[in-house]
């Protein structure tokens, strides 16, 4: 099983860091071992004093494909979940700096939490999709499928052109704008619409 991650997504996220719009989907991965399941708390590590949440909808890969053309993508799919991409942000801005790799900023043990998946049927269309992330009860960031720079398909067809999806595989599809810090006995709360998903404790 893959974790797919997808950056710079939405275009408020690209201006809220000064960045250039991606021209192509910005992709990235994270081990198997970054998966916190439903009910578990989040453990601050301690490599790092600058753990920042960005909250993503998640989709799960449900059979082998390769060069999906995208007008094909959506038969590969059809569960979607909430998740959040923990990132040390520290790190990260480091290796950028020296322009090194940063896998090790977003893909360590901990670092996305995942809700449940349900049929994408029971929210609706996929391109018409409300979702949202609570910091201790306040709303910290609201984004919407149709915001996406690359959508779903046309992301499973970028991914493929280089390697094989699998049933299974995870793509965290990109966070929208308000990404910040997390602090020890932080509670996340993840919403698709008004439903919350995903409730995570920083420890």
């Amino acid at each position: 099983m893959k974790i797919i991650c997808v950056g710079m997504n939405y275009a408020e996220h690209v201006k809220e860091f000064d960045n250039e719009m991606p021209t192509e989907p910005v992709i990235f991965t994270k081990p198997d071992s970054a998966l916190v399941r439903p009910g578990f708390p989040f453990f601050y590590p301690e490599f790092s004093n600058n753990i920042h949440y960005e909250v993503e909808l998640v989709i799960r890969i449900n059979k082998v494909g390769k060069n999906i053309a995208e007008k094909f993508a959506h038969k590969y799919y059809h569960e979607m979940a909430i998740g959040i991409d923990f990132t040390a942000r520290d790190i990260q801005l480091k290796a950028k700096e020296k322009g090194l790799p940063w896998a090790l900023s977003k893909g360590f043990d901990g670092s996305a939490p995942l809700s449940e998946f349900r049929e994408i049927a029971a929210f609706g269309d996929l391109n018409d999709i409300h979702f949202s992330l609570q910091q201790n009860g306040e709303l910290r960031q609201s984004g919407h499928s149709k915001d996406m720079l690359y959508s779903v398909d046309k992301i499973i067809a970028y991914v493929s052109s280089f390697m094989t999806l699998k049933k299974g595989d995870l793509i965290f599809t990109g966070t929208p704008s308000g990404v910040g810090p997390v602090a020890i006995d932080d509670k996340l709360e993840a919403f698709i619409g008004d439903e919350k998903l995903l409730e995570v404790r920083v420890k």
